[in-house]
Order: C-alpha cells, then sequence, then structure tokens
C-alpha cells in the first residue's frame, strides 16, 4: 500500500490530494482512501495494543472489523478501476480475497463470544 500510494504521489501529487480530501472526480479513489486508512488504523492499533489495555475480545473485535473494511475497500476499489486487468480476472481475483477474508472470520470464530474454560 506505501508503495502504491508513494507511486502515486511520485507521478501525480494533486491527484494523490483531490484524493485524500474525497474531491477526486474517479469513483474508485474514495474506496481506496478508506481501505488505506483502516489499514493504517489496524495497524496502529496492533502497535497500540497493550499500551492501551483493551480486553482481548475489544481488541480482536476492533482489528477484525478495520480488517473486514480495509478488503472490502481495496476489493471495491479495485473492481471499479477500468485499466489493464480484465474484468472476469480481477472478479474472479476479488471473490477469492472475499472468500479467503471470509473463511478466516470464520475459522477464527472473530464474532463469536468466547466461552470461558476451566
Amino acid at each position: 500500500m506505501v508503495i502504491h500510494v508513494g507511486g502515486l504521489w511520485i507521478t501525480s501529487p494533486p491527484d494523490v490530494i483531490d484524493a485524500l480530501l474525497f474531491a477526486s472526480p474517479t469513483p474508485f479513489s474514495g474506496w481506496g482512501v478508506i481501505a488505506m486508512w483502516a489499514i493504517l488504523a489496524a495497524a496502529l492499533l496492533v502497535a497500540l495494543r497493550r499500551r492501551m489495555r483493551l480486553r482481548p475480545r475489544t481488541w480482536r473485535m476492533g482489528h477484525s472489523f478495520l480488517a473486514v473494511v480495509t478488503v472490502v475497500g481495496t476489493v471495491v476499489h479495485a473492481m471499479l478501476i477500468e485499466g489493464t486487468m480484465e474484468t472476469v480476472s480481477k472478479a474472479a481475483l476479488c471473490a477469492l480475497v472475499l472468500v479467503a477474508t471470509m473463511k478466516v472470520m470464520a475459522d477464527q470464530r472473530v464474532w463469536a463470544k468466547q466461552s470461558k474454560s476451566r
């Protein structure tokens, strides 16, 4: 993500500023910015996990929510871009990303209440 945004900044700083201010005329840029801020917030949550002294369930729910926002925002961003990738292959890759995310969330039982084991 850093390389992507950095490359965009090198090639067109005004476009990056427009995207960050949600003033870009392209419909996909807003979704990319939302995904970018969500992944940065998730990383910040990881870095500050101990300092914030959040209960494990609260931390897991917050981190998982930000991960879902990142994945959905990224998929919408990618699907709205008309470029070098064919629509069918792009849709297939995006579908695989969504399925993988749902599988991880289900396997980790992120949204399930944790029972106390004795």
